[in-house]
């Protein structure tokens, strides 16, 4: 018997993102069921000259593939078409997104990855213990900023990061901001206008589970701050640290703060190379101790110093915040300037990038810069929420 044109059709396969989700046919069933901020991996298997992906009519994806998400539940229609002259392909279908059946946290629920920078905070923050190795490190790392818990972590000097999560994707509302993180910023009481103090920024990057395998190696996005473009912030900056030498001898400052100032030596792509010295707070190493390497580097942006000296002697530093656009850069109590916006994603270029959402999220220190006794400029942040998800007890308001 001859074959119809639909039999001879490959299935169209549905993997979701979530292993609740099973693998679907879209030849057989036509309605499918998930959670709201959930993916759904569309993926045709078959070849065309040109694909369309429609939601409510709306065209969303021309490649053979497409990554259903949804902020609200509902019922939306979907439409796949395959546009080429000998195979032509048309199929209608309905994906209801239901309220997920365990009620997501707006805070944080994994962190992935923790790879500081060499500073005076490292081994402390949180606490090294002899033995301790980095998937212990990682484990107390998301016991101090998961859920409600709010205990400070530090990155360190330039480029230490850490990467996180939610139990969901962070949706990207246009036009609003979409998470919150908390640091440990403060203004200086004598002139809290001038907004200097504490502030060391941090930069934020997200990136998207395109492949939707829950794990953080999809492409990364830098969220442009108020900085990003201004001449004296540099883009693809590297930076390594060498662990000190165990028969070093410290050498003093003459300000009797720091006792060892030729402590952990850096070079950088500019070709630069000096020194984060060690001041006498901070006895232990700072160098990661779960690091068996002798070298550590990072690479990113490089924000412009902030730091000022007002004593002329190297006694009296004020770090200024930059305008908005990066952690620990303004006291918690200021909201709106401790949030960020998924829209405000760029390439590598510089370039405008449209994410549907965020599944990881990571902050890295953004100067390389040594204030005195105050030591190196290292972020430090205790914990992030999701702006989208309700507080226990206060209900968003209706989307208008």
């Amino acid at each position: 018997m001859k074959k119809t044109l639909l039999t001879l059709l490959l299935p169209i396969l549905l993997a979701g993102c979530t292993s609740d989700i099973p693998m679907v046919n879209l030849g057989i069933d036509d309605t499918y069921y998930i959670p709201r901020m959930s993916k759904l991996l569309l993926q045709s298997a078959l070849t065309g000259r040109e694909y369309e992906w429609k939601v409510d009519g709306v065209t969303v994806s021309t490649s053979n593939s497409y990554v259903f998400l949804a902020q609200h539940e509902g019922v939306y229609n979907l439409t796949f078409d395959i546009i080429d002259d000998s195979t032509p392909y048309h199929f209608d279908f309905t994906v209801n997104v239901l309220h997920e059946e365990v009620e997501y946290s707006t805070y944080i629920s994994r962190v992935y990855e923790y790879h500081p920078a060499p500073g005076q905070f490292i081994n402390e923050m949180p606490q090294y213990e002899p033995g301790d190795t980095y998937a212990d490190i990682l484990r107390k790392c998301e016991e101090s900023i998961t859920g409600t818990n709010d205990v400070m972590i530090s990155l360190g000097g330039y480029g230490g990061y850490v990467t996180f999560g939610f139990d969901h994707t962070v949706i990207n509302v246009p036009g609003q901001n979409d998470f919150r993180i908390w640091g440990n910023a403060f203004y200086e009481l004598t002139n809290p206008d001038a907004r200097g103090g504490s502030a060391e920024p941090g930069i934020v990057m997200v990136s998207y589970d395109i492949n939707c395998n829950g794990l953080p190696d999809d492409p990364w996005y830098e969220l442009a701050g108020s900085e990003y473009y201004h001449q004296a912030t540099r883009h693809h900056y590297s930076i390594t640290y060498t662990r000190p030498d165990d028969n070093h001898t410290p050498e003093e400052d003459d300000t009797g703060y720091l006792d060892d100032i030729h402590y952990i030596r850096w070079h950088d792509s500019d070709g630069t190379t000096g020194f984060l010295p060690k001041n006498i707070f901070h006895r232990q190493s700072y160098y990661p101790l779960w690091i068996t390497d002798d070298e550590i580097s990072f690479t990113g942006s490089l924000l412009a110093p902030n730091g000022i000296d007002l004593s002329g002697t190297g006694r009296y530093y004020v770090l200024y915040a930059y305008d908005w656009g990066y952690v620990d850069n303004h006291p918690n109590d200021f909201g709106d300037l401790n949030s960020f916006d998924i829209g405000n994603a760029v390439d590598a270029d510089g370039n405008h990038v449209d994410l549907p959402g965020a599944d990881f999220i990571r902050v890295y220190t953004g100067l390389n810069q040594y204030c005195g006794w105050l030591g190196e400029t290292s972020t430090e942040l205790s914990r992030a929420r999701d702006l989208h998800i309700d507080l226990p007890g206060t209900p968003l308001p209706d989307p208008i």
